[in-house]
């Protein structure tokens, strides 16, 4: 990395550590000055850092360390869909799926979302017959993206069941088995190479008990969702019915690609188009607005202060809303798969911590679990705390309004602590957190908030000199388990013992 890159983290190294308390007596306007807003049509999200350790100093000298680092070259040539993934010379252009970056990517996106509009309202007219149930398999980002999505906004009044299963364990395709009729049931197929191991086994069960259940024509009620369409048809899909993306799609980034299928068949295509035009808001703020004021940038620079100056290992996401009970098992593969490396872009060792790990949950259930560690612990856990104003519920207002100040009364207790001459008692505070506010939870904003992190992770990535687009961190794994399935090889004597125990020893 150049010199001006090395002597901007030294720099920020150098910082003082004033508790958030003082931070607020020393500054009136503290509040204003960290919180932003996105606008999405109708409603909005309210962004509040406030309660973080970042000051005016810490932001000059993080916008110093962007310049270094190459941020608006690195951003423009990622929406302008150059190459960006250098390990892989590959573009990365999830932005161009909902209709901001390169001119032809963005027309080729939108001749193949038409081709996925026209086959979804087919489905909900009827011409595929009657179509009550989709199972949608996959693994990683082609299952976390649509189950999220899916959970959030088709809860109320889904016009397709969905069932997204990823696990090899044949439990879980027996669990959306036993919810679905067979006779009413599509199968979608998700795999950017159609030959994802535990996607194709799962696929080819799913086959099976279609067959074993009297339906006819098995094949005829396969959807294809892949960059692979060849592998697809090879594979028995009628062409027809197979839905490409582009290789430049990333698995992680994919939900906005044919892979968000199952999402449009669920909630019909007028909230999908919402969907992506929430993402698409985030993406032209995110590539117009400069400086401390991109939300995404801002984020960042919060993120790299705690993982790389304070030495934070972890970063914990608690949704205070149960649709979103699945947000932060997806923010843990996007962040962890894209950010997770000890090599920077240009192949060299990083000179400190990358991602921290992504955990958390859902409030209230977690202030009864995990809590007690973030307030008393010794471990320093910046938290994001995200809710929706208005309730996912026709309920009593009253589980609502407890939700919300149960919400901010933890945000507020980690600031301010609590002292004790009883030390089991006492809360020592000054821990921080911040709080993403969405106005409502409906299509537009659950799109905002997965683009908003999608680029909160590249501007991470590229603050740091390292590459967000490849993963070759999940093969290895992969390839020894195609050798224990040949046979003929030996591994360590845990493993071989293991192999043998299970009756797998070749």
């Amino acid at each position: 990395m150049s010199e001006a890159f090395k002597a901007a983290w030294a720099q920020l190294a150098k910082h003082s550590d004033p508790t958030l308390a003082d931070l607020f007596a020393a500054d009136p306007q503290r509040v204003d000055k960290f919180t932003g807003r996105l606008e999405l049509g109708e409603g909005g999200i309210l962004f509040d850092w406030s309660k973080t350790h970042l000051t005016d100093a810490l932001i000059a000298d993080f916008t110093a360390l962007a310049e270094a680092a190459g941020f608006d070259e690195m951003r423009r040539r990622m929406f302008a869909g150059e190459v960006v993934n250098p390990t892989e010379n590959r573009a990365a252009e999830h932005s161009a799926l909902r209709g901001v970056g390169r001119e032809a990517s963005v027309e080729e996106a939108a001749a193949l979302r038409e081709r996925m509009k026209l086959l979804v309202q087919a489905i909900h007219d009827g011409a595929l017959g009657e179509v009550k149930h989709l199972i949608h398999v996959g693994i990683g980002g082609s299952a976390l993206g649509p189950a999220l999505a899916v959970d959030a906004l088709g809860r109320d009044l889904a016009l397709v069941d969905v069932h997204v299963v990823s696990n090899i364990d044949g439990v879980a395709l027996e669990e959306a088995f036993a919810a679905c009729d067979p006779q009413t049931t599509l199968l979608a197929v998700a795999s950017k190479t159609f030959t994802t191991i535990e996607t194709m086994t799962n696929a080819q069960s799913a086959l099976d008990w279609l067959a074993a259940n009297g339906v006819a024509d098995p094949a005829g009620r396969v959807i294809a969702l892949t960059a692979a369409p060849e592998k697809a048809v090879e594979w028995g899909v009628d062409e027809t019915r197979i839905l490409p993306f582009a290789e430049s799609v990333g698995g992680r980034y994919s939900i906005w690609s044919s892979i968000g299928f199952p999402v449009a068949v669920a909630i019909g295509w007028e909230d999908f188009q919402a969907f992506l035009d929430g993402a698409a808001a985030v993406d032209r703020h995110f590539r117009d607005t400069a400086g401390a004021a991109n939300l995404p940038l801002r984020a960042a620079f919060s993120d790299l202060y705690y993982a790389r100056i304070k030495g934070a290992e972890t970063r914990a996401v608690f949704a205070y809303d149960e649709r979103l009970g699945l947000l932060p098992d997806y923010l843990q593969q996007l962040e962890m798969e894209s950010n997770g490396k000890s090599v920077t872009a240009e192949g060299d060792p990083v000179d400190g911590p990358t991602a921290p790990i992504t955990w958390g949950g859902v409030g209230t259930d977690a202030q009864h679990a995990v809590f007690q560690l973030l307030h008393q612990g010794t471990h320093l856990v910046p938290i994001d705390f995200i809710a929706s104003i208005a309730p996912g519920d026709a309920l009593d207002p009253a589980h609502h309004r407890i939700l919300l100040m149960n919400c901010f009364a933890q945000g507020a207790a980690l600031m301010a602590g609590k002292q004790s001459e009883d030390p089991a008692r006492s809360y020592p505070g000054n821990r921080p957190s911040a709080t993403i506010l969405c106005d409502d939870l409906d299509p537009a904003t659950v799109g905002a908030l997965i683009a908003f992190h999608e680029h909160r992770t590249f501007a991470n990535a590229v603050l740091m000199g390292i590459n967000p687009f490849d993963q070759f961190g999940v093969e290895l794994g992969k390839e020894i388990a195609k050798k224990i399935e040949k046979g003929g090889e030996q591994f360590d004597p845990s493993t071989e013992a293991l192999l043998a125990k299970a009756g797998l020893a070749g």
